[in-house]
């Protein structure tokens, strides 16, 4: 990214605004000054969620893609690259546009201040609206009801992943008032495809369908998942989705079931296997097989990558863990704010021994040694490491081969971890 890019994107970062402001007055206001642009997108799924919804955008576009179709894809936060973001008929903005949407916003910006995200939704959705595509798909930040995302009256489809604990200063410390806040992205009309739920949550999205007539297509009820298996009234499919983890069989059946919903795209079953099995999301259970910090690591140890960070996300770190048959070594950086203990507990029984360490140049970050502590109360084995290239020294010392050692607790770590990989 150039240096005129990353200063006008640091000088977003409103120091009058809250980093997260839920609320759309602003958005609004914004977007009226930039011409409405998001009147002017193709059609849009819309998908809120606490864990899942890149992973299931992901499953989408490559669904989309393998039947011919082009796909914008918008998602945050991003993990090297500021462009991960916007992503346009299947690439990544170019740097040459995104200066350009930049500067264009830049002036207005000055008599209509905005948060970082949505100054850069709105930005989004500048190029979103100029560059044709069949199909947009539109993932919210935090929440749902109050989220900047949350502009598009009609979308033509909306769908909600797993709810869980996240982001709980915002939107609510209980199950049912954060699926109140995710549920506001529903429409009356509009079909909203329903993953697997906490009953709790289940109940309140049910109540909000009812009270702006949206139709549910909900797994458990009108669709299924059994292990790779997806049945339904019109479609039964042994699924095959490259992305590691049970989990992932939800994540695939999810899009399955959108796709059942839009019978206005000619997609086959052959579209739909090729799509799951092509799609690829980093940080997301994966496993890395080359580059600098895997030269760090003699053979016979594996290194892994996983951004999940939220109670859910240990859970299913948690599983994975369970099925692998090497012992497991963890590298853990979080952000505050987040649940450390509940989501280290799903780790501590596979875990060997955790390092504990600062995300590097990262303001939210955890201290390592509250990490660590955090992980003692949850029962590990823990220390402290001054690095990440130290931590994976360490534990490559303590591990006898064949083991696995996974760095976790944060997709801004994550994002660390691959730029020091040598990614760009």
């Amino acid at each position: 990214m150039s240096d005129s890019i990353q200063d006008f994107l640091s000088k977003l970062h409103h120091p009058a605004l809250a980093s997260v402001d839920l609320k759309l007055d602003r958005m609004w206001r914004l977007l009226s000054l930039l011409g409405s642009p998001q009147k002017r997108l193709p059609p849009v799924i819309h998908v809120a969620g606490t864990n899942g919804k890149g992973s299931l955008i992901i499953y989408l576009q490559g669904v989309f893609e393998a039947a011919g179709y082009r796909v914008h894809r918008y998602t945050s936060p991003h993990l090297v690259r500021f462009s991960e973001r916007i992503v346009l008929a299947g690439k990544e903005i170019d740097n040459a546009y995104l200066e350009k949407l930049l500067k264009h916003i830049a002036p207005i910006l000055q008599t209509q201040p905005a948060t970082f995200f949505e100054a850069t939704t709105a930005l989004a959705f500048l190029a979103f609206a100029e560059k044709k595509a069949d199909i947009f798909l539109m993932e919210t930040g935090c929440g749902g009801r109050l989220d900047a995302t949350n502009v598009i009256d009609k979308p033509l489809l909306t769908a909600i992943t797993p709810i869980s604990f996240d982001h709980m200063e915002y939107l609510g410390k209980t199950i049912p008032a954060i699926a109140a806040e995710k549920a506001g992205i529903l429409k009356g009309g509009i079909c909203c495809v329903i993953g697997r739920q906490p009953p709790e949550a289940l109940g309140v999205i049910a109540r909000r369908a009812a009270e702006v007539s949206a139709p549910l297509y909900r797994m458990g009820h009108e669709w299924r998942v059994e292990g790779a298996e997806y049945q339904s009234s019109s479609r039964s499919l042994t699924l095959q989705p490259s992305l590691a983890g049970k989990h992932q069989y939800d994540n695939a059946a999810t899009a399955v079931a959108c796709i059942e919903q839009l019978p206005q795209f000619s997609i086959t079953d052959a579209h739909i296997q090729q799509g799951l099995a092509n799609a690829v999301w980093p940080a997301r259970l994966q496993k890395i097989t080359e580059g600098k910090l895997r030269d760090i690591l003699p053979p016979g140890i594996e290194l892994w990558l996983d951004g999940g960070h939220n109670p859910q996300g240990g859970e299913v770190l948690a599983a994975w863990m369970h099925e692998q048959n090497k012992p497991i070594y963890l590298v853990c950086g979080m952000i505050k704010g987040k649940e450390m203990t509940s989501y280290l507990k799903h780790l501590a029984p596979y875990a060997k021994e955790l390092v504990a360490i600062t995300i590097p140049d990262e303001y939210q970050s955890q201290p390592a040694a509250q990490v660590e502590l955090a992980a003692k109360q949850a029962g590990m084995e823990a220390a402290c490491a001054p690095s990440l290239e130290n931590a994976l020294q360490t534990l490559a010392a303590h591990a006898k081969t064949p083991a696995i050692i996974c760095i976790c607790g944060s997709l801004y770590l994550a994002g660390k971890v691959l730029a020091a990989n040598g990614e760009t």
